[in-house]
């Protein structure tokens, strides 16, 4: 691993990667930034959730889980309507009967009433239009990215915690896939945290085993057979 201003890299294989993930967000969990009682800023937790959820996985691949990932992630955010669970028909519906609502009130001669009825349908009518234009980008937005913008830049990852980016690399000498991983701590007090974590685990640890998605399926499939239980948070990942 290198570390510098800018980061703590990896440069090595999709194992490397994930690995260099996994210490990572050890490293931040150490800090407390999975608990919101123990964040004076409790945004935090949002904010580890998204990076826990975005970094590579020993079962993904960079093309299309990551890339799917980061797309995701880049999108543009929800406007007001779609914050409010509305999509555009709705509202349109809704400004229609604001400005029924509007004529009834104008010939019942309550012109004040009619105004601010026509005035909230103009506004309905605007966040139909916000939304639809929104929903229209993000699938422009997605296509361009996954398929033209990755072949350009690197995959990365940005929120008032972490900013990560990946690239694939030249293939290594046994032709298998090199990548180069970077991950950055925005906060420079957790970043120097996460450092002597890192360290820590250099002295401490022979051997990282990384985490991999179980395949339950099969046992389930097996008459009275039971599942296994779902590991806990802090076993997710063990060392030796």
């Amino acid at each position: 691993m290198e570390e510098s201003i800018s980061g703590f890299k990896v440069r090595g294989d999709w194992g490397d990667v994930v690995e260099h993930g996994e210490r990572i967000t050890h490293a931040l969990r150490d800090a407390g930034t999975h608990d919101e009682a123990a964040l004076e800023d409790a945004s935090l937790v949002d904010a580890y959730e998204e990076w826990d959820e975005w970094r590579p996985k020993a079962h993904e691949t960079l093309e299309s889980d990551v890339s799917e990932k980061t797309s995701e992630q880049a999108s543009v955010e929800e406007g007001k309507g779609e914050k409010a669970g509305k999509n555009p028909d709705e509202d349109i519906k809704t400004a229609g009967e604001k400005l029924s609502e509007s004529y009834e009130q104008l010939e019942g001669d309550d012109p004040n009433a009619a105004m601010d009825n026509w005035k909230e349908s103009i506004d309905y009518v605007a966040r139909a239009a916000d939304s639809a234009s929104r929903k229209a980008l993000r699938r422009v937005e997605d296509t361009v990215y996954q398929n033209v913008m990755t072949q350009l830049a690197p995959y990365y990852f940005d929120n008032e915690l972490v900013s990560a980016n990946i690239q694939q690399s030249a293939r290594g000498f046994d032709n298998g896939e090199q990548f180069v991983f970077e991950v950055n701590v925005n906060d420079d007090e957790l970043k120097d945290h996460v450092s002597d974590r890192l360290s820590e685990y250099d002295d401490e640890i022979d051997r990282w085993h990384v985490a991999v998605e179980k395949d339950t399926d099969a046992a389930e499939a097996i008459e009275g057979a039971e599942p296994p239980p779902e590991p806990d948070e802090e076993s997710q990942s063990t060392t030796n």
